[in-house]
């Protein structure tokens, strides 16, 4: 089934706000089996509604709103639909008695305004909303759903998940989409469609999707079937041949975090990790704590900004920095060795660069970037040439940095 979604709000047209809520229900119907075909947003503006959601009803079966549902002026998407419909606006004491109970919790007297939180287009169903007091709106007509959500994030993930994905359910479609998502990194787009290519062949109904971020790109699989069970099948047939041309790349699936994956590679081998920074002032370690459970391997770092710190809290030779620059090979390999002593780990990491936008040189652009590793076994240091811009280049670097240590305890040339 073809949706449209339309996001709704002066905030959103204006730039004055990101419009996350698509996003959030694209990925979530996606993943349902629906195929989005539009997304749109419009403005606090009755007749411009109106007509958002006319062209959106004409071109898919299955419309789904998001915004203008509270109680105030401004929020006007009711009255667009009445309009729309041709339906009146009926009061509903179920819907009242809910949002006095939900107020009155809060220990709070409910405001007039707020009885129009009741109001509901004749014929119209409702999804309770466990969070705030404006209910999701379900109208069916002539072989088109139209769904309206709260604008708020938390109110409207709650209903799309908890209501509206089972209502869309037991419409029983009748075809099932597949998804799976491989996560590569260490490779740019362009090169892994260079592996991928020659032996790709696409059956209809299946595809696939490069999604490039700072670090990593992901490869998105769908498959299309009259069962969920043969779109398993052809979607895992799309996943083996894949995972046999870039293998080396792939470091996890779905919701997988390189981040994620190297603190459990870690944890598997009990060996312990610290970590010193120059360029990414703190970041690589902070990516690292981010993942619950990460003190069972993670000891410490040092943040060692300046020439002096890396000399005398890491131990790097003043004759190094002299000679090679903090931002040289020589410096990455005594940073990592002299991390590694320091913390007493199994392995260290360390980052020196040139983050950017200035101190760039002809012999060191902006971007150059060196990231070191030590182990008992090993000390090696690796050349980055990232971009011009400083905070893509920091995240560049903390992703270069985790794949070096993901390869090495992996053994992956």
């Amino acid at each position: 089934m073809d949706v449209e979604i339309v996001t709704i709000g002066d905030e959103i047209v204006n730039g004055l706000k990101v419009d996350t809520n698509s996003a959030y229900i694209a990925e979530r119907l996606s993943g349902a089996g629906f195929n989005v075909k539009y997304i749109t947003s419009v403005g606090d503006n009755l007749p411009e509604m109106e007509e958002a959601f006319r062209l959106a009803l004409k071109r898919v079966p299955l419309v789904v709103t998001t915004g203008g549902l509270g109680p105030t002026d401004d929020d006007l998407t009711k009255r667009a639909i009445v309009k729309v419909f041709k339906r009146n606006l009926i009061f509903h004491d179920e819907i009242l008695e809910q949002i006095k109970a939900r107020f009155a919790a809060r220990g709070m007297e409910m405001p007039p305004a707020s009885q129009n939180q009741a109001l509901l287009p004749q014929g119209a169903s409702f999804f309770s909303n466990q969070h705030g007091s404006a209910v999701g709106i379900c109208l069916s007509e002539q072989g088109r759903i139209f769904i309206s959500l709260p604008g708020v994030p938390l109110e409207m993930k709650q209903i799309l998940s908890e209501e509206v994905l089972p209502y869309l359910a037991g419409l029983h479609l009748k075809q099932a989409t597949s998804f799976a998502i491989l996560r590569t990194t260490g490779i740019g787009e362009s090169r892994l469609a260079e592996l991928i290519k020659p032996g790709l062949k696409l059956q209809p109904g299946v595809r696939l999707a490069y999604l490039p971020s700072h670090g990593s790109v992901s490869l998105r699989v769908a498959a299309n079937d009259e069962t969920r069970e043969a779109a398993d099948a052809r979607a895992q047939e799309l996943v083996r041949y894949l995972e046999k041309c870039v293998g080396k790349y792939i470091f996890g699936t779905g919701e997988d975090t390189l981040e994620g994956v190297v603190g459990q590679l870690l944890l598997d081998n009990d060996k312990t990790l610290s970590v010193a920074e120059s360029c990414t002032g703190g970041q690589l370690g902070m990516i690292i704590t981010g993942i619950p459970g990460s003190s069972n391997y993670f000891v410490g770092g040092c943040l060692a900004y300046a020439n002096e710190v890396k000399i005398e809290q890491l131990g790097v030779p003043a004759e190094v920095i002299e000679s090679q620059g903090a931002v040289s090979e020589e410096c990455a390999l005594a940073m990592a060795e002299g991390c590694r002593k320091r913390f007493n780990t199994d392995y260290a990491l360390s980052v020196t660069g040139i983050a950017g936008p200035n101190g760039g040189t002809e012999d060191k652009p902006v971007g150059t970037t060196y990231i070191g590793l030590s182990s008992a076994h090993t000390t090696i240091a690796q050349l980055y040439r990232f971009g011009k811009d400083r905070a893509v280049n920091r995240t560049r670097a903390v992703y270069a940095a985790l794949e070096l240590l993901r390869r090495d305890i992996l053994d992956i040339d």
